[in-house]
C-alpha cells in the first residue's frame, strides 16, 4: 500500500522566519512560489519517497499547537532538538524511545506549530 500522503503545508506568520528555522534545523532547499492570496516556500520533490509540502503565507492558514502534527523524518533526532532550539523554537516532547519504530520527539517551530520529529538514533 502506498502512503497516502503527498502534500502538506504548514502555516506561516512570518514566511522568511520559518524559512530559516526549517532551512536550518531540516538543512531543506526551497523553491519561492506566488499565488493569488498566499506566498509559499515549497521544499520536497514531487514523486520522490515521502511527502513534499510548503511554508504558506496566507490569509486562509493560522500556525497552531492543537491539531494536526506532521513528523519530519530525520538522521538524529538529538541534532534536530539542537538545531531547533539554536533557531528559536521550543523542545515540547524530548526524544522518546519508541521500540523497534526508533524515536520520536515533538517541537514548536518559530511560527508556533506543533510538528513531529522521527529517526532510528
Amino acid at each position: 500500500m502506498k502512503n497516502p500522503v503527498e502534500w502538506f503545508e504548514i502555516a506561516t506568520v512570518d514566511l522568511e522566519r520559518a524559512k530559516r528555522f526549517y532551512s536550518n534545523v531540516f538543512n531543506l532547499e526551497f523553491q519561492f512560489v506566488e499565488m493569488p492570496g498566499s506566498r509559499m516556500y515549497m521544499f520536497g520533490e514531487p514523486g520522490k519517497e515521502g511527502a513534499s509540502g510548503a511554508l504558506v503565507d496566507s490569509d486562509g492558514s493560522k500556525p497552531g499547537t492543537e491539531g494536526t502534527i506532521v513528523y519530519f523524518s530525520c538522521e538524529n533526532i538529538s541534532e534536530q532538538l539542537e538545531h531547533a532550539e539554536k533557531e528559536g523554537g521550543e523542545v515540547l516532547l524530548p526524544k522518546t524511545d519508541i521500540g523497534e519504530s526508533g524515536f520520536f520527539a515533538q517541537i514548536i517551530d518559530t511560527e508556533g506549530n506543533r510538528i513531529g520529529l522521527i529517526s532510528q538514533k
